[in-house]
């Protein structure tokens, strides 16, 4: 639980500038683009932070990694609480990117260490549900105390919860030396294993379908079921909230295959994406398409490292390394791309995107995924 704390203090610090973005650049001076960049470093350096951590963390006590990058989450937000100008709140990004990307590269290595074979699905699970938590709770309430106590007592708010997790941390995480110092070798072991390989791919394709439609879902819903701004925000809470069970029902069902579960989530996401294309002019479909889509992507990033997992256990770091690597790569192609493709031609052109590269991510994983599971047994 005390790692799950931890996922969702650093999901938090890193949403939080989307709903005090106005606020934040008013007091620094600086357009919202401007802060907005605060969002990419943060995704940046987290791309470039899980590889480097594992590779030159040697043989240091994994326990002291984990309360070190909780630490930085602490002075993340303390130094963007401070910050004067728009430099010093990207560091502070940077350091929170670090510790994002860092943490997420260790999780399914720490899951495995951590507690028996049979239990790392439900482990992993209570860890993604933190995240989960975090994308529902942290805008909304971000924004709620923005307009209370000013963006600053938030960033500070935030960085108490960093606080709380390492305390909890340090007297309940066990010590975790390293049982070896992972090098390029074990990057390598880890990529040219097909099970591995095939999570990547996936993953490529299923979260840049999924970010490119969701960053721009609003004007989506806006034009196509001409939804007004309450209800935009009520389907976007139903989102979070279907992307909670959705991460449950995932961990359960990867339990059992994860090569099913991943293709089972990707395939509904296309299928959703496919209903709002046909029938998304109507109100109601697209608010229950949304929130379905919210429950089955709340059960891929759980599913997909319950997969890769157990591809590479034997090089996990490695493994969460580049799959953590993968999906902030994702992350920033899914938003650009969708940008160029709603700039070129429309919202619903996005949509027709995030189909296609969702169903080709299940499709992956369904055939070949499915497939090696078949070959273990």
């Amino acid at each position: 639980m005390s790692l799950a704390l931890g996922a969702f203090g650093l999901v938090t610090a890193e949403f939080l500038p989307i709903s005090l973005l106005t606020p934040m650049a008013a007091d620094l001076g600086v357009s919202n683009g401007a802060v907005g960049q605060a969002i990419t470093a943060t995704a940046v350096v987290a791309a470039f932070a899980g590889p480097l951590v594992v590779l030159f963390s040697g043989r240091l006590d994994r326990q002291k990694i984990v309360w070190g990058l909780m630490a930085m989450l602490v002075l993340s937000c303390i130094l963007s609480a401070y910050a004067s100008n728009i430099t010093v709140l990207l560091i502070a990004r940077g350091l929170l990117g670090f510790a994002l990307g860092s943490f997420w590269a260790m999780m399914a290595a720490l899951a495995l260490r951590l507690v028996p074979s049979d239990k790392v699905p439900r482990a992993l699970s209570i860890i993604m549900m933190g995240i989960s938590l975090a994308t529902i709770f942290a805008a909304p309430l971000g924004a709620y105390l923005g307009e209370l106590w000013g963006w600053q007592a938030t960033f500070l708010a935030a960085s108490g919860i960093g606080v709380v997790a390492l305390a909890i941390q340090m007297l309940t995480l066990p010590k975790l030396p390293a049982t070896a110092a992972p090098g390029l070798a074990s990057f390598k072991a880890a990529l040219t294993r097909r099970a591995v390989a095939i999570g990547i791919g996936t993953g490529l394709l299923v979260i840049s379908g999924h970010f490119a439609a969701l960053t721009f879902i609003r004007p989506f819903l806006e034009e196509v079921p001409r939804l007004d701004v309450a209800t935009v925000s009520l389907a976007l809470l139903a989102f979070g909230v279907s992307g909670f069970f959705g991460n449950l029902a995932g961990g359960a069902v990867a339990a059992r295959s994860p090569a099913w579960a991943v293709s089972s989530c990707s395939f509904l996401i296309a299928a959703v994406a496919l209903t709002l294309i046909l029938f998304g002019t109507q109100a109601d479909v697209a608010f229950v398409a949304i929130a379905l889509w919210g429950f089955a992507f709340g059960a891929f990033p759980v599913s997909i490292s319950i997969w890769n997992a157990r591809a590479a256990a034997d090089h996990a770091e490695s493994a969460g390394a580049l799959l953590s690597s993968t999906f902030q790569v994702a992350i920033a192609a899914g938003a650009v791309l969708g940008g160029l493709i709603i700039d070129s031609l429309d919202s619903q052109a996005v949509i027709v995107y995030a189909a296609a590269a969702a169903f080709a991510g299940a499709a992956l994983m369904f055939f070949r995924g499915r497939a090696i599971e078949r070959q273990r047994g």
